[in-house]
């Protein structure tokens, strides 16, 4: 019926179809593993169950919680209805203080604790993450 040019055809694009499909399939999934989801305390306290997923923290330090001892810092994240204590081993970013925007990004233990491995400082007077604004606005 069909001749064998025409079936070679139809195989070589059956096979092409399938391997774009699969090239797809895995950037997604490999994209997937590695989005990490940016929250405010008050979202982290109605969350059902705690993942072992890294997760992002924004809002505002909150004010007198900053404590050093030697290079670990410990501090409250608040978004004026819920506090996240947060402890991080490292060097922080040089804008980062008290009653200043702040996202720190590492894996928590409970819905009240995160163990932080990144912290992020606001660069500039004026500038909120835009999550961070949305997040203090309701």
């Amino acid at each position: 019926m069909y001749s064998n040019k025409v079936k070679l055809r139809f195989v070589f694009i059956i096979v092409f179809l399938a391997l774009i499909t699969l090239t797809t399939f895995t950037v997604l999934k490999v994209l997937k593993d590695n989005v990490v989801y940016f929250k405010s305390p008050s979202e982290i306290n109605l969350l059902s169950e705690i993942s072992n997923k890294k997760i992002r923290v924004g809002g505002m330090v909150k004010k007198d919680s900053v404590m050093m001892n030697n290079n670990k810092i410990n501090f409250i994240i608040t978004d004026f209805k819920n506090e996240l204590y947060v402890t991080f081993s490292g060097t922080v970013p040089n804008l980062f203080e008290e009653e200043k925007g702040v996202v720190a990004e590492g894996f928590l233990n409970d819905k009240k604790f995160l163990v932080a491995d990144k912290i992020l400082a606001k660069h500039d007077e004026n500038y909120m993450p835009p999550e961070v604004k949305k997040s203090l606005g309701e």
